[in-house]
């Protein structure tokens, strides 16, 4: 997801006036940049995988109905388009945001009996802020035209440092209307909205990913970051790879848990779209590797 997306970005933001002044994310421009394949990434996600120790998780284990845990998460609410003219009111209640008693936090996405759309979104912001490590969760992503899921990190000087200087990671991003395909980019000075750093990755059958459960993750140390898919391998970015832009990765980030409805990316919902739609997070976790890696 993202801080402000504009097109593939999405902007994080509890202070409505703040949003205002952030520039709009880019997810969902077809016109992003894409890296160059990821670099001997199979042989590092194998490698580093038998070398990671956990350090933090989050695996929803509480009873039916109750709030994601509140030493981890914020909510963020608010019905301003959040950069990307999204139509979605966020809110911090159970209708939109709750365990389901099996160990699964639950964002769901909701039309209103107005008409108008609820969903939710989390942030660890200043509670939980990862640096370097693998940062993974396992999720079945919701479906629909319209419908936008995402599992993303921005940098934790935000909003102090404005965005896209701040830096934004996103791990994991759906457009509906291509329900076999996820997205992995970065967005920082000079490649941010429709110039992110961007890597797709397809379904190996061709499936939707809102079929079951998959394990989106980045494995993120100085310098670089890398991106999987139930540990295939599909995006890797380097400094090399900013067009001598700076890199402003090397810095804690918070994570970002969100399904947006409609937007410049994904569209708008529209007689196929059914409601609720419903993101289940078996757990999110963060790993260290070769010893790089803290929250």
């Amino acid at each position: 997801m993202r801080t402000e997306r504009s097109s593939r970005i999405r902007t994080p933001l509890a202070v409505a006036a703040a949003v205002a002044a952030l520039p709009v994310l880019a997810f969902g421009a077809v016109t992003a940049v894409s890296a160059p394949a990821a670099p001997a990434g199979a042989e590092l996600a194998s490698a580093e995988a038998e070398q990671a120790a956990l350090i933090w998780s989050d695996e929803f284990d509480g009873a039916a109905g109750s709030a994601p845990d509140p030493a981890n998460w914020n909510h963020e609410t608010g019905d301003h388009g959040w950069g990307n003219n999204e139509l979605q009111n966020y809110t911090d209640s159970r209708d939109n945001s709750a365990l389901d008693g099996n160990g699964n936090l639950v964002i769901t996405a909701r039309q209103e009996a107005d008409g108008s759309y609820t969903s939710a979104r989390i942030t660890t912001q200043n509670k939980v802020q990862p640096e370097f490590g693998r940062i993974e969760a396992s999720i079945k992503i919701p479906r629909g035209q319209g419908i936008w899921p995402a599992f993303w990190m921005l940098g934790g000087n935000f909003p102090g440092t404005p965005w896209p200087d701040s830096g934004e990671i996103d791990i994991m991003e759906n457009v509906g209307y291509e329900p076999h395909m996820v997205h992995g980019t970065v967005h920082g000075p000079g490649h941010f909205g429709g110039g992110g750093i961007t890597g797709s990755y397809t379904h190996p059958q061709g499936w939707s990913f809102a079929d079951d459960f998959h394990t989106f993750a980045v494995d993120w140390a100085p310098g670089s970051i890398t991106w999987s898919v139930d540990g295939e391998v599909f995006h890797s970015v380097t400094p090399a790879d900013t067009g001598g832009n700076p890199w402003v990765y090397d810095q804690p980030f918070f994570m970002i848990l969100n399904v947006a409805v409609g937007g410049e990316w994904p569209g708008y919902p529209d007689g196929t779209t059914q409601f609720p739609q419903e993101m289940a997070v078996d757990y999110v976790r963060v790993y260290s590797l070769d010893g790089q890696g803290s929250v």
